[in-house]
C-alpha cells in the first residue's frame, strides 16, 4: 500500500526570500534531471533598465516578442512624437527579452541584431546575459517546455485577463545549467531536427505563392484603379455608402481572361437562407439550447479551417449571432486582410458565427471550391485592401464587399482551377502536419536530456 508523505514546514534562507510570499519562498520542483548542476535564474541574468525619454524628432524602433518562442522582431519604426508612452528602455544586441504579460505563453527571446537600439514599454523586461555562463538560445528553449510554461503560468499573477510574471518568482528558479560546450551540442542537436521542419514550411510557402501563379495563369486576372482628375464630382446621396472623397474618386479598370461579375452577383443568398429568411438569431432567447459557435478568434486566417468549434449553451453568446446553413459561407468582415473565411460542408445543425462574418451561399453554375479557391486569394485581398474603413476597427461594409469583382470561367474550367488547386493544397497541409510533427518532435527530444 502506498503512503502519501507530506511536507508542511519548508525553511528558506533569509537572503533566499524575494518577498514574503510563500509562493515564491518554495521553489518549484519542475522535475529537471540532475546530471547537470543547478543554477538560478538570477545568477545568470541581470534585469537592464537603461530609461530614455522619447524625443519628438527622433525615429526609434519597437520590437514584438512572439510566443511559443518564435523570437523577437521589429514591429515598427515611429517618431518620437508620435508614440504616447514617453519614458521607455533601450534593448541591445543579445540581451534576454521577455513580455511579463505573455510569458505564460512562451514570449520569451534573445534580441536580434536588426533589433539593437530599439525601445519597450515596462510590459517588457530586458536582462544582460552572463556569456559565460549561458547562452541565451538555451534557455529561450527551456523556456517553451511545458514545465516551465506550466510555472511561469502559476507565477503570473493579476485580476483581469493581463497576468504578469513575478520577477522575483523568474529570477529565483532554477534550471540545469549545463557547460558551454555541452548547450552548444544540445542547441546543435535540436536545430538539426529542426532543420528538415524549417525546409518543408518553406516549401509549403513557396507552394502557396505558386497558387497565386497558377490562378494568374489561368485567369489573366486584373484590377488597377485609375484616379479621376476632375475637380468637381456628384454622388447621389442614396448610392453614397461612404464619407471619404478618394473612394468616389478613382475609377476600377478589371481585365480577365473570363466574364467579371460581382460577388453579389454571384449569390443567390447573402445574410438569409434560401427562403429569404433572415440568417440573424438571438441565441440568448433559447438559453438552454446548445450551438456550435465560431468567434472571430475560431478560424485560422488564410487557410479556411477552424481552430475549434465550442459547444456553448445560447445563455453563454451575449452578442448577436448568424445561423450557418449547409453549404455557405461565413467571410469575416473585420480586419477582412486576415482573410479569414470557411465555408459549411458538415452536416451539423445549430451552427452559428459572430455578426462580424458576412454570411452568403454562391448561385448554383458556381463550383464551391471555384468559388472558396478565388475568395481566399490575392484576387479579392488586393481589391479589398482599399475598401476597409474604420483605424482601429477596420471594417468591410456589406456594399463594398458585393462589388467586389471575380473571373467566372465556364463550368468545367472552374472545376478544372479548383481540382489542381485541391491537390496542390492537399500537399501543403501535408508537409505542415509533417512540419508541426517535427517542431513537437525536436521539443521533446530536449524535454529528454534536461528532465527526468
Amino acid at each position: 500500500m502506498s503512503v502519501n508523505n507530506f511536507r508542511y514546514i519548508h525553511f528558506a534562507h533569509y537572503k533566499d526570500i524575494p518577498n514574503w510570499s510563500v509562493q515564491y519562498v518554495v521553489e518549484e520542483e519542475l522535475g529537471f534531471t540532475k546530471k547537470y548542476p543547478m543554477a538560478k535564474i538570477g545568477s545568470f541574468l541581470s534585469r537592464s533598465k537603461k530609461l530614455v525619454t522619447l524625443q519628438d524628432n527622433i525615429v526609434y524602433k519597437r520590437v514584438s516578442v512572439s510566443t511559443i518562442g518564435k523570437g523577437i522582431a521589429v514591429r515598427d519604426t515611429k517618431l518620437g512624437k508620435d508614440i504616447g508612452t514617453k519614458k521607455q528602455y533601450l534593448v541591445k544586441k543579445g540581451q534576454f527579452l521577455l513580455s511579463k504579460i505573455d510569458a505564460r505563453n512562451g514570449a520569451f527571446g534573445v534580441v536580434p541584431e536588426e533589433a539593437d537600439g530599439a525601445i519597450i514599454t515596462g510590459n517588457f523586461w530586458a536582462f544582460d546575459v552572463d556569456y559565460n555562463l549561458l547562452n541565451p538560445q538555451y534557455l529561450v528553449l527551456v523556456t517553451q517546455t511545458k514545465q516551465f510554461v506550466g510555472f511561469a503560468e502559476k507565477c503570473s499573477n493579476g485580476t483581469t485577463n493581463r497576468h504578469y510574471l513575478q520577477e522575483d518568482a523568474f529570477l529565483q528558479q532554477s534550471i540545469p545549467l549545463p557547460s558551454l560546450d555541452e548547450q552548444k551540442a544540445i542547441l546543435k542537436a535540436y536545430n538539426e531536427n529542426l532543420f528538415e521542419a524549417n525546409q518543408l514550411l518553406d516549401e509549403a510557402m513557396d507552394k502557396e505563392q505558386n497558387i497565386n501563379h497558377y490562378l494568374d495563369s489561368m485567369l489573366k486576372f486584373s484590377c488597377n484603379k485609375s484616379y479621376i482628375h476632375k475637380g468637381l464630382n456628384f454622388v447621389l446621396f442614396r448610392d453614397a455608402s461612404r464619407w471619404d472623397v478618394q473612394y468616389y474618386s478613382t475609377r476600377r479598370n478589371v481585365l480577365s481572361a473570363y466574364d467579371v461579375k460581382t460577388i453579389g452577383q454571384c449569390l443567390s443568398a447573402f445574410m438569409t437562407d434560401v427562403n429569404k429568411a433572415s440568417l440573424r438569431i438571438e441565441t440568448y432567447k433559447e438559453p438552454q439550447k446548445n450551438f456550435a459557435y465560431i468567434g472571430m478568434e475560431s478560424v485560422e486566417k488564410n487557410t479556411g479551417e477552424l481552430l475549434g468549434l465550442p459547444i456553448v449553451k445560447g445563455m453563454q453568446i451575449k452578442s448577436q449571432t448568424v445561423r450557418i446553413p449547409k453549404g455557405f459561407f461565413i467571410y469575416g468582415k473585420l480586419r477582412p486582410y486576415l482573410n479569414k473565411y470557411w465555408v459549411n460542408e458538415t452536416e451539423r445543425e445549430n451552427i452559428v458565427c459572430s455578426s462580424e462574418f458576412f454570411c452568403f451561399k454562391p448561385k448554383a453554375g458556381i463550383d464551391i471550391k471555384y468559388f472558396k479557391y478565388v475568395l481566399s486569394s490575392y484576387i479579392i485581398q488586393d481589391q479589398i485592401s482599399e475598401l476597409v474603413s474604420g483605424a482601429r476597427m477596420p471594417r468591410l461594409n456589406e456594399e463594398s464587399f458585393k462589388n467586389v469583382v471575380i473571373p467566372i470561367p465556364p463550368l468545367g474550367i472552374q472545376k478544372q482551377i479548383a481540382d489542381e488547386i485541391s491537390k496542390r493544397k492537399e500537399v501543403i497541409k501535408s508537409n505542415k502536419i509533417i512540419a508541426k510533427n517535427m517542431v513537437t518532435s525536436a521539443l521533446e527530444n530536449f524535454e529528454q536530456t534536461i528532465f527526468e
